[in-house]
């Protein structure tokens, strides 16, 4: 599996807010955010359920991964989609990095990946409860 998700309660927009809240508590700042409700609207002219994609990033953990392996850029930042379902509900999927980062075979991203995960848990567990 390469992810992991939970189900929170209220608006897309508080749904959104919340994530990136609980993330800056684990040390991420969100670099990207793709509203792909809005881009196929433009492109494709769909309609769409709201689906955000926010790219988080720890600067310390990164710095580290990119001093470990200068090509890891290309599995960055951690991709926190929030989405609202058919039923209205919203969920929060995070990317796994310990899954994304087996990839890499270099001496202490294993480690490093597990730790990016643990933090990633805990912002999933805060927005459960």
């Amino acid at each position: 599996m390469y992810g992991f998700t939970t189900q929170v309660d209220g608006s897309f927009d508080d749904a959104v807010s919340r994530v990136v809240e609980e993330l800056q508590k684990e040390g991420f700042g969100v670099l990207t955010e793709i509203d792909v409700k809005a881009v196929l609207k433009k492109k494709l002219d769909l309609d769409k359920r709201p689906y955000k994609i926010l790219g988080a990033c720890n600067p310390v953990l990164a710095n580290q991964a990119l001093t470990a392996e200068p090509d890891i850029g290309l599995l960055l930042p951690c991709n926190v989609v929030v989405r609202e379902e058919e039923d209205a509900s919203i969920t929060v999927a995070f990317m796994d990095p310990a899954a994304v980062l087996t990839l890499v075979h270099k001496e202490g991203i294993a480690e490093l990946a597990g730790e990016v995960k643990t933090k990633l848990e805990r912002v999933r567990d805060a927005l459960s409860s």
